[in-house]
């Protein structure tokens, strides 16, 4: 351990996160990188959040119902580390993730983002399904880096607070547009626990971010052709089709809930072109209401 190591700030948003909240924070705090700050930002809990959050010495930021985004930023806003990390509260990091990550961005002042694998576990069913597909995404832009030079997060603005498609990747996209390489993998992975997926509940958040895709599409053009393009997610599938049909079971299933997911991210697509027409049609309709809807339907 070097005294000089650089202070990592892990920055974990929560809602009702008690039940995998302490198996997170835990994984952080066995990390071989010993200089961390842990930030949860919690957006309202109602269950033992924010009490396992004191117990294990958090700083705890509150920010009541106002989304992900916010909730990242508001703990970037808190932080005070030289790098930053942005995890789930249902994540565990394996226990070199940090040290790789901070290893690779103090040798190279180029990479402005760090690609982290992640792994779904859990034992239902869907679950194989979300993991086994994960697996053909490795190095391709649906990835999204979590770990960031904390000056050059500030610098360019955080997450897109106005949206919720793909908001993940509105950070890397903007820091990457300044020249800097944000596709740069560790090895170590971050285990995502999944056990809880219900498919209908799935889909129905997909439905939720399709009320946002045209704001991502048009703000994030470069990226949205192939985040969202049906047949750039296919071509990895194709380009390594022999390990993809090996197990049929999981390749047909993760064809049907990609299916699922386009259907019901179009739909909530759909809903909000109609919305944003009854508005324009309706006859007390302003330019502001048309643009107070766009920023805040949900």
């Amino acid at each position: 351990m070097k005294e000089e190591e650089p202070l990592v700030s892990v920055i974990i948003p929560t809602f009702n996160s008690a039940r995998f909240l302490e198996q997170c924070i835990t994984s952080i705090r066995k990390q071989t990188h010993w200089r961390l700050e842990v930030i949860v930002v919690d957006d309202g809990s109602t269950d033992s959040t924010l009490e396992i959050a004191e117990r294990y010495g958090c700083n705890v930021v509150k920010n009541p119902k106002r989304g992900r985004a916010e909730a990242k930023n508001e703990g970037a806003k808190h932080s005070t580390g030289k790098y930053l990390l942005f995890v789930d509260s249902d994540m565990e990091l394996t226990r070199n993730v940090v040290s790789k990550c901070v290893e690779l961005a103090d040798d190279n002042p180029s990479i402005g983002g760090i690609v982290i694998p992640e792994h779904s576990i859990g034992d239902s069913f869907w679950t194989r399904v979300r993991d086994f597909e994960r697996g053909f995404y490795a190095g391709s832009i649906v990835e999204s880096a979590r770990f960031f030079p904390a000056k050059l997060a500030v610098e360019v603005g955080g997450f897109e607070e106005d949206l919720e498609f793909f908001e993940e990747s509105t950070l890397p996209y903007k820091i990457q547009k300044k020249g800097y390489n944000v596709f740069t993998r560790v090895k170590s992975p971050i285990f995502h626990h999944e056990e809880n997926f219900q498919l209908l509940q799935w889909l129905k958040k997909k439905f939720r971010y399709g009320k946002t895709l045209h704001s991502y599409k048009r703000e994030y053009s470069d990226y949205s052709k192939m985040q969202i393009g049906v047949w750039f997610r296919l071509s990895l599938f194709v380009k390594d089709r022999e390990r993809f049909w090996s197990k049929p079971t999981l390749a047909l299933s993760t064809i049907l809930l990609k299916s699922l997911e386009y259907f019901a991210t179009v739909l909530g697509f759909a809903y909000s072109k109609l919305r944003l027409q009854e508005i324009a049609f309706a006859p007390s309709t302003s330019s502001s209401r048309v643009a107070a809807y766009v920023e805040t339907d949900e």
